[in-house]
């Protein structure tokens, strides 16, 4: 699915600050930023990971991007366990810009239950939604 010029892939969960949430197989879950955030950042030259096991809250500031135009952070679409980070994203930043949903993975999180985890995946947006989302952020004025 596309909204304008972003791309918006169905089967992910997103957030209001432009993170994709997938959960994987073995119950975890991957996250990133869209490409609707990569873009609106442009060029990506910094990324600043969290720590392997380190516990994150759902919508908490958990990592930061630096571009050529700001400094940005990074928030957890769900709360749980940090169990890996991208760390090709250290000497490679640019591949949030260029595979935003798939080589420029942030982190993959162990959620802390099955019941919290499908209680917070409610507070997210489905594709058509943030689809939508993006589509008014573009109209009117920017929020954040």
């Amino acid at each position: 699915m596309s909204a304008g010029d972003y791309e918006v892939p169905e089967g992910l969960y997103y957030t209001r600050e432009h993170e994709w949430a997938k959960v994987l197989d073995d119950g975890t879950v991957l996250m990133g930023i869209t490409d609707y955030a990569q873009k609106q950042l442009h060029e990506i030259v910094n990324v600043e990971l969290p720590e392997v096991g380190a516990e994150v809250e759902q919508m908490a500031p958990f990592a930061s991007v630096d571009s050529v135009k700001a400094t940005s952070e990074i928030y957890a679409p769900v709360s749980g366990t940090v169990v890996e980070v991208n760390e090709a994203l250290l000497d490679r930043p640019e591949l949030l810009n260029e595979d935003p949903y798939g080589q420029g993975w942030i982190a993959r999180i162990r959620p802390r239950s099955r019941e919290e985890l499908e209680r917070e995946l409610a507070n997210l947006m489905k594709a058509k939604d943030y689809a939508s989302y993006t589509r008014e952020a573009e109209g009117g004025a920017e929020s954040g």
